[in-house]
């Protein structure tokens, strides 16, 4: 490289052990899956020999749980996969759209269930109270066991915060059901069992909404949450010797990872390698941004035709 250009890359394979590096959660997925999938059978089984469709609305969001679950451990493992010649940035969005598929999968559950709901709320059929409470009960206790496994990477992964976020919901949608079994026996209405399934249809659309918001985010490659791009774009304009900023772009690697490409306007120069390393370790620990790429320009009319 010559003239009044310079280009530094900085990955975070640099840096072992930083936060935002994708945790390994294949066990926890292997045994979410194993567990949800044993209660779907059992759950939807019960539910329709009951009546219950509490139930079989709970066991139809536990199956696109575990679809979700797939989905997003096939992404996980993917996006660990090193980079090739034709997928430079390895497989890591894979995990953006997993938590987009998750999303879309949710909205069709959630238009199957409702669907039924409203056809037996027209034409109401007696449930087994003690059937409901009993099968719920057990699905609190797995739904509960598996979203403790995916507790502590919620923060740092959307991947992992859907699979979490999930098994959550499905552990008080199990409860809500149990409520539900134990009102039916006391009162013997056999509406609250529609009425409890329209709950657990909100429950899920509420938790749906902010996974597909985020999701959509991230594919359209927005600047990530919690990264202000007027701090970045400052922290740029005040290093020493930088005169402007420009073509300064944040985006999305994965779930996990942030990217960053700029051109400082530095009319002394390049300011040596030293200060690169400065931006890149400065990035990573006040933006939390793994991968920066920096071009430092010595004219104001440098710019390049082609960038944006």
């Amino acid at each position: 490289m010559s003239g009044n250009h310079g280009v530094h890359h900085h990955g975070s394979h640099d840096h072992g052990g930083h936060h935002h590096a994708p945790a390994d959660f294949g066990r926890a997925f292997a045994i979410g899956v194993a567990l949800n999938t044993a209660f779907v059978v059992v759950e939807a089984a019960y539910g329709f020999l009951s009546g219950s469709m509490a139930l079989v609305a709970d066991a139809g969001h536990n199956l696109s749980d575990v679809l979700s679950l797939l989905l997003a451990w096939a992404a996980a493992t993917a996006a660990r996969r090193p980079a090739t010649e034709r997928f430079t940035y390895g497989f890591k969005s894979s995990t953006i759209l997993a938590a987009l598929g998750n999303a879309g999968l949710l909205l069709v559950a959630i238009g199957a269930i409702l669907f039924e709901t409203i056809r037996r709320l027209a034409d109401p059929v007696v449930v087994e109270g003690t059937t409901m409470i009993v099968i719920a009960g057990i699905g609190i206790v797995i739904n509960s066991a598996t979203a403790l496994m995916f507790m502590r990477g919620r923060h740092h992964d959307l991947n992992i915060r859907g699979a979490y976020l999930h098994m959550a919901a499905d552990a008080l949608v199990s409860l809500g059901v149990v409520i539900a079994g134990a009102a039916i026996l006391l009162t013997g209405a056999t509406w609250i069992d529609p009425l409890t399934s329209l709950v657990i249809v909100a429950v899920i659309a509420w938790g749906t909404w902010g996974l597909l918001k985020d999701s959509v985010k991230m594919s359209l490659l927005a600047v990530p949450e919690g990264i202000d791009e007027g701090e970045v774009r400052a922290y740029l304009a005040g290093l020493p010797g930088v005169e402007a900023v420009h073509d300064l772009h944040i985006w999305p690697m994965s779930t996990t990872e942030t990217a960053l490409t700029a051109h400082l306007v530095m009319p002394g120069g390049h300011a040596g390698d030293a200060l690169l390393r400065q931006i890149g370790r400065d990035l990573r620990e006040r933006f939390g941004i793994d991968h920066a790429t920096v071009q430092i320009e010595q004219a104001a009319d440098a710019h390049c035709a082609a960038c944006t």
